[in-house]
This record gives C-alpha cells, structure tokens and sequence, in this order.
C-alpha cells in the first residue's frame, strides 16, 4: 500500500474515535447549517440559480483557451502584468523573483488556498521572508504550526477554549479571554504588518475576463489593507476560476456566500483591476496575477471528470460529508479536502499516490446534492475509481482479490462451492483486523438461501 494511503488510514482510524474532536465539528458545523438553511431560504429559486451557475462554469471550461487570454488582455490593458505557472515551483520561483526585484523582506497575505496549494509560507520562510497570515483562522493555524483544517473556516477544529490557551501561551492574554478580545488581540498584533510589509500576496475568488479583474470575498477586511498598503501586491489565482463577464457576479457571489457561511453576501467584496492608476489614491504601484495550472490540465483533459475544476471553493460539501465530519480535514494530508479534495487531488497530484481518496466516501450524494454549482461529486469519485482499477493503481493483490470475487458473484455455483464454516473461517482469519476492529463481524449460514431452496424442493419431490 502507497505510503500516504497507510498514513490516511492511521489517521482516520484515530480521529474517527476522538470524541472531543467530533463533539467540536458537530457543534461549528451545526451552527453552519442553520445559518446556511436560513441563507438559501433567501433564494426565489435555488434550483435555477444552480443550474444556470453550473452552464456558465461548463462554458467557461469548454472555452478556457480563449477566456485566460481576454482577462490576460484587458488586465495588462490597466497596467497589470500576468505571469504563467505550468507548476508550483514555477509559481514559488516567480514570487521570490518580484520580491527579490523589490527588495522585499516581509510579505503579508490575505487567505488563499492556492498559496497552501504551493506551500508558499515554508518557501517563502527558507528564503529568509517573513510570510504573515492575516485572516483570523489562517493566523491561529500559522502559530500551531499547522495547514488549514478547512476549505472555508481554517480553524473550524479548534473551540474558543483552545483558542483562547493558543493566545495566553503566545502572546499573555487572559486564560479566560473571550473571542471578542482575542479578536482585538490580533487586531493589535496584526495592524503595523499591513502598514510596514513590503510585499501583499493575495488570492482571488474569481477572474473576470471581459474587466480583466479579480474578485475577492472576504469577511474581516485584512484582504483590502494586505492589498492597499504594501507597495506591491501579488494574486495567484488557479486558472478554473475564471468567469466570462463582470454581470456574473450577481449569480456568484451570493451562491458562494450563502453556501460557503450562510449570509446573503460576504462583508466585504473586492473587484482589483491592476495596479493603482493615476487618479487613485490608494492601491500598489505593481499588480501581478499568477495563473497557476499546477495539474489543472490534467483533469480539464479527463472529459468525464473536469466539473470538478466547475468548484468555486465554497465548502459545502465538506460540510455536508459524513466522512468529513468524523476524520476531519488534516486526515486527508492534501490542500483541498473533503469531497472535492477527493475528486481533483489525485488529477492535480497524482492517481497512484491519492486514489485511495476517492474511495474515501459512503457514495451517499449528500455532496453533489449541496453543491452551488451542481457538481456531480460522487459520481466523479466513481469514475476516478474506475480509472484508477484501469490504469492498474490499485496493486495486483487488489486486483487479484476483486477478480476473485467478481467471478464468484457472477456464477451462483462458484457462490455456493464453499459452505459456511469455510466463508466464517476465511472472515475471522483475513477480515477480522480490517472489518471487523469496531464491530461484531457476521455469520455466514451454513448454507445459502439458493442451496436451501434447492434441498426444500428436493425434499418436497421426493
């Protein structure tokens, strides 16, 4: 078994039984579905809104190719400049690059996914750049030394009590403090970075193609002052969240709001269009965006399997996951995880090293069904599956054994060729550590329902 398949099952097999870490998710995710249930309600028609959004995504995937050139286009038109990332050491490279250009020492970011894609705060850090988080969850998570737990709440493992210990240990706080003054803590803590980085690094929820701009939402405000203060400010931007107009914001920025945290819209919405221009007060003087591919293309070129690059990150069916909910985010060891971290991980990552994600679901379609842009998520987990015992990744001891046991199945004498102390055998012997660790393992009969049928009618004619 590949080496990270061994580490996800150990993981699981921990955080499935620890009863504080489950108690912590039910409770934060519970007050998630209430807000979201309350959020949706707003919606005249949900339904509609999901399908047009999912149409829209589908037309910009099947013309990606013309859509990345507009936005490249009209955002160098306002003095932006757009750089190409075919992977992440690309990507880290030209970072270092334009901070070295600049003489940059401290870099502060806003939350963004793609930058854990690229594991840049540790790259950043081996050059001897101080790389700050801004957002609140991703600022907890940077001082214990640990990658987000969650697509949408970084610290969504942690309770205010754990929290408030990780503050009185850092920093001297109150052992009782309250969240509002934790807030104000960090507040404090976080103001003179905005204003004395040399460099802000960003994210971006959508690329616009016919503005050449970028969309970013947030709920705290540290993703406008880590892009205004510092001189120059750098968004990396995965080359899927691209849509056609300006107008279209209108059907996502509330989808992604009311599916990602419940409200009608997040507090702040940020539309950037490069660098700031001559009759602007505020803004950076330079303004990249990093187009980053980093396996991208590996799943826009599976036809089958490329709604999942349709994602716009909102979190809803991790949610929703019940695998999810009892391992946890950390369990998955990969950036996206969850459902969607499920589908594009082994594409963007590799289908040997990550296929045992896939395998990672009950198949109950509580995913697909919460999806704003309606992926069909357990079906893609299906066909990568599928490809996965095609192309021969799952081992030949694997292989051997569902071949077994397929041809079994389909002939009811090869069924019935053992009785039921052999198959009672065979389960407490090979079976019992991996089925049968938490649960009483069954009891075959001594004879099938197909053989007992037949003795009866034997019986009954003679």
């Amino acid at each position: 078994m590949i080496k990270t398949a061994e580490e996800f099952l150990e993981k699981s097999d921990e955080k499935a039984f620890d009863l504080p870490h489950r108690k912590t998710i039910n409770y934060n995710i519970g007050k998630y579905n209430t807000a979201v249930e309350r959020g949706l309600s707003k919606f005249e028609n949900l339904e509609a809104s999901k399908k047009k959004a999912h149409v829209v995504k589908w037309r910009v995937m099947e013309n990606l190719d013309k859509f990345l050139p507009e936005f490249e286009s009209n955002f160098q038109r306002r003095g932006g400049k757009v750089i190409w990332a075919n992977d992440a050491a690309e990507a880290q490279q030209e970072i270092l690059n334009i901070i070295k250009r600049n003489n940059g020492k401290t870099v502060i970011k806003s939350k963004s996914m793609t930058t854990e894609e690229i594991h840049l705060n540790d790259f950043l850090e081996s050059n001897q750049i101080e790389s700050l988080e801004s957002d609140l969850g991703e600022y907890i998570v940077q001082l214990l030394g640990q990658a987000p737990y969650h697509i949408v709440t970084p610290a969504m493992h942690l309770s205010a009590t754990d929290i408030a210990k990780l503050f009185h240990d850092k920093f001297g706080t109150p052992i009782d403090a309250t969240p509002p003054q934790l807030v104000q803590k960090a507040r404090e803590l976080l103001r003179d970075k905005y204003l004395n980085a040399d460099i802000g690094i960003s994210g971006g929820n959508f690329l616009i193609a016919d503005t050449g701009s970028i969309a970013i939402t947030e709920n705290e405000g540290n993703a406008r002052l880590s892009t205004t203060f510092p001189k120059i400010h750098i968004a990396i931007v995965g080359i899927e969240k691209i849509i056609p107009s300006m107008a279209d914001l209108d059907l996502f920025w509330p989808l992604l709001a009311s599916h990602g945290t419940g409200q009608n819209l997040t507090v702040y919405n940020t539309i950037l269009s490069g660098p700031r221009q001559p009759n602007e007060t505020d803004g950076p003087e330079e303004m990249y965006v990093i187009l980053l591919d980093n396996g991208r293309t590996n799943l826009l070129a599976q036809k089958d399997q490329r709604q999942g690059l349709y994602c716009i990150r909102c979190g809803a069916c991790l949610n929703a996951c019940p695998v999810y909910k009892n391992i946890g985010g950390h369990t998955y060891n990969t950036t996206y995880s969850g459902p969607i971290g499920s589908v594009i991980t082994p594409h963007l990552k590799g289908m040997e090293e990550f296929k045992h994600l896939s395998y990672a679901s009950s198949l109950c379609g509580k995913c697909s069904e919460v999806c704003p842009v309606k992926i069909d998520i357990h079906k893609m987990l299906l066909l990568n599956r599928r490809d996965a015992a095609a192309t021969h990744e799952n081992g030949k001891v694997e292989e051997m054994g569902w071949g077994m046991f397929n041809r079994m199945m389909q002939k009811r004498k090869w069924m019935d060729f053992f009785g039921g102390k052999f198959k009672n055998f065979m389960l407490k012997t090979f079976f019992k550590k991996s089925w049968g660790k938490y649960r009483e393992m069954p009891k075959v009969a001594d004879k099938s329902f197909a053989k007992q049928w037949e003795d009866l009618k034997k019986n009954k004619d003679s």
